[in-house]
């Protein structure tokens, strides 16, 4: 009899260590098995990434810095108001047109909705634009080469409104014309 009480008493302090400390422990085990997995994976991931962006950029570099510039002027990361204001100053000058009141404006804080109302946030788009003002004088065909030149440009450029004044008085303006331009210029956010 003395056997069998021993024997229960045995089994349940085995069930009661299995309970209590085995099982726990078996289960952090599993967990930090788990969390090692976890972890293996994710150094195999960042492994490939560092072996993609070696990739990349090796493809990068084999790039001309002659075609890096011109991409970077095609469709900026930044806005460089003075850049863009000397680019088309010089542009102008080639036909003795004279920029003046430049006006650089970047849109409103607000976007407009789906519904057309405007909301306030971040928009989803990858790109913003730089509204520029600006007047120049000359005669319609220098006017229009400048266009044209401007239209070839890299830099993408909109042209929002063109007013058109009439001939300017005096002898120096006979066959001129007053512009005033407004240009959209676009860059990467």
């Amino acid at each position: 009899m003395m056997r069998y009480i021993f024997a229960l008493i045995a089994l349940f302090i085995a069930g009661a260590i299995f309970f209590w400390y085995t099982k726990p422990t078996y289960d952090s085990v599993q967990a930090i098995k788990d969390e090692s997995s976890q972890y293996d994976a994710a150094l195999a991931k960042a492994t490939e990434l560092q072996q993609l962006k070696a990739q990349l950029l090796q493809r990068y570099n084999s790039f001309s810095p002659t075609d890096l510039d011109r991409v970077q002027k095609l469709l900026p990361d930044h806005v460089d108001n003075v850049a863009l204001i000397l680019d088309l100053d010089n542009l102008a000058a080639r036909y003795q047109m004279p920029i003046e009141n430049v006006d650089v404006s970047t849109p409103a804080s607000t976007v407009a909705g789906d519904n057309g109302t405007a909301t306030i946030g971040a928009s989803g788009q990858k790109y913003d634009s730089v509204t520029i003002r600006f007047s120049t004088r000359g005669t319609y065909t220098d006017f229009m080469s400048f266009m044209k030149d401007l239209e070839q440009a890299l830099r993408v450029v909109d042209l929002v409104q063109l007013s058109l004044k009439p001939n300017l008085t005096g002898p120096a303006g006979q066959g001129q014309y007053g512009y005033d331009v407004t240009l959209r210029t676009y860059w990467l956010k």
